[in-house]
């Protein structure tokens, strides 16, 4: 197997699929103190889902595109379910996994430049907004995403609003209106063993937000559902 040096994520996953290695990967910001994931939480069962997860799963329907499908949590879940489903994956690591898990259906290939197929529900969970990288970049995605709808299609995707981060005693928000970036525009960089990615943008953005970009491109945010802690799930579909 030859080193994968800018995907130490997909190195986790396939160390802990084939090798029972859950050594967590670190994940570092300029922004926030490093944070951990172990490699383990990527496999979840649909029991060990957080809340928002387990009603994206209650609202899939159709044929699925799950976009960056990592070890496949949702996607096996779905597939046991009787669902269609292909996981979309830009991590070569992480689809011999995916394949090795059973799925049918299995893409290495970046979303932005997946096209040619029409799905019902598109699933972007784990801050789904983040592979966006930024708000110019979410109407670009929303726009892409789009060509890949049914008529009466949907997505589903989830993110948080950073706005707490901000938050004075009083409840007011002091954010510098001047600053060049969006708050919830943050750089990423992960780390698993000696494999460090390069540094990627990723992007956390509040619903009106995602709202505003959902109508630029002439989709609806229909509903959203609220998790505990400024979390969110996102249901979009086509404006009538």
């Amino acid at each position: 197997m030859i080193p994968h040096f800018d995907d130490p994520i997909g190195r986790a996953v396939y160390d802990y699929h084939f090798n029972s290695i859950n050594q967590p990967i670190i994940v570092h910001s300029n922004d926030f103190d490093d944070d951990s994931i172990e490699p383990a939480y990527l496999f979840r069962t649909h029991k060990q889902m957080p809340v928002l997860e387990k009603k994206a799963m209650t609202l899939c329907r159709g044929a699925i595109l799950d976009v960056g499908a990592c070890a496949g949590s949702h996607s096996v879940y779905l597939q046991e379910k009787g669902f269609d489903v292909t996981a979309l994956e830009t991590s070569e690591l992480c689809c011999e996994v995916l394949k090795n898990r059973g799925l049918r259906k299995v893409i290495h290939q970046d979303i932005f430049k997946f096209n040619n197929q029409s799905f019902d529900t598109i699933i972007l969970l784990m801050n789904g907004t983040g592979i966006a990288g930024s708000l110019k970049g979410l109407d670009v995605m929303l726009h892409h995403l789009k060509t890949l709808l049914n008529p009466g299609g949907q997505i589903l995707i989830d993110s948080s609003d950073l706005i707490y981060l901000f938050e004075q005693e009083d409840g007011s928000a002091l954010i510098d209106i001047a600053a060049d970036n969006y708050y919830g525009e943050l750089i990423f960089q992960t780390e698993y063993k000696n494999w460090t990615s390069q540094p990627f943008p990723w992007l956390y953005v509040d619903v009106d937000n995602l709202k505003n970009s959902a109508e630029k491109n002439q989709l609806r945010l229909e509903n959203h559902f609220k998790g505990q802690h400024y979390d969110y799930l996102a249901r979009i579909t086509h404006q009538l």
